[in-house]
């Protein structure tokens, strides 16, 4: 049923090949990929990536047209289907893609791509039941407590893997970080480890009774990563304009308004 799916899917969005500014404008559209059921960036059509795609085709002068895609195997895929090449079934590719990491060893990897624009920066963090959990600066709180995670998702593996596995038969693997939050909410975990941007547009700006910070998961980068925007390689003209595109917004204030509008506290790029 999904290859069937896509079929229509490619049949109703049209099976063309990205094209650089000129075309872009010549046909009046700006063809978007942005990641399916992808919260708070994109759920059912609403999110801050969304609203960015949104923002960054009214720049260009042009009509918006969004590409939701499942994530494949691993991001490489995902560029190659959405980016420079297109999916096998022929849906895609987009003319950009949104949710790309800004990565100067990864970049040098996918060279059929450009990937620029930064335009937010993720954390893993940790978001904990304040009534049952004091602090979580340290593993000691966390041991005999449940823990929320989605599964397959780098904070899944961090909890399972950190002190040889302390942690290992009280991690609970869901879905999505948003179910995570709701089971919380509901007693059913006490914490729930994920990235910000997940946590907080689950929360909704309720956090009263809740408390969010730094997991104590030795070997992650503090700092984060940070995410941009991809074309394809030699579409230099597009690239430009979508990059001042993304800077008057940023000098607006936009981006900083579409975050929040969605509860999230927007990161800059360092």
């Amino acid at each position: 049923m999904r290859h069937v799916w896509l079929i229509i899917l490619a049949l109703v969005t049209g099976a063309a090949g990205a094209r650089d500014l000129a075309e872009v404008r010549s046909s009046g559209v700006l063809k978007v990929a942005v990641y399916k059921e992808f919260a708070p960036f994109n759920d059912e059509g609403r999110g801050i990536e969304v609203d960015l795609a949104r923002r960054l085709a009214e720049k260009l002068g042009v009509k918006l047209s969004l590409l939701p895609f499942e994530a494949g195997e691993n991001m490489e895929d995902d560029l190659r289907n959405m980016v420079w090449k297109g999916h096998y079934l022929g849906y895609g590719p987009a003319d950009v893609m949104l949710h790309v990491p800004v990565d100067k060893v990864f970049m040098e990897r996918n060279k059929q791509v450009a990937i620029f624009a930064p335009y937010f920066r993720e954390t893993l963090q940790i978001a904990w039941d304040h009534a049952r959990i004091d602090s979580c600066e340290t593993l000691s709180p966390l041991v005999g407590h449940m823990i929320g995670a989605e599964g397959d998702s780098i904070g899944s593996i961090a909890l399972l893997a950190v002190e040889n596995g302390k942690l290992r038969n009280n991690v609970r693997h869901f879905h999505s970080v948003g179910e995570a939050i709701k089971t919380m909410r509901q007693g059913g975990v006490s914490a729930v480890v994920g990235m910000r941007s997940q946590l907080e547009g689950a929360m909704a700006g309720d956090w009263k009774n809740y408390r969010m910070g730094n997991p104590p998961l030795p070997g992650l980068p503090q700092a984060g990563w940070v995410v941009g925007m991809a074309v394809k390689a030699d579409f230099k003209e597009l690239a430009r304009a979508l990059q001042q595109a993304l800077n008057e917004l940023d000098g607006e204030g936009a981006l900083d308004r579409m975050f929040e509008a969605h509860h999230v506290k927007r990161l800059r790029p360092l």
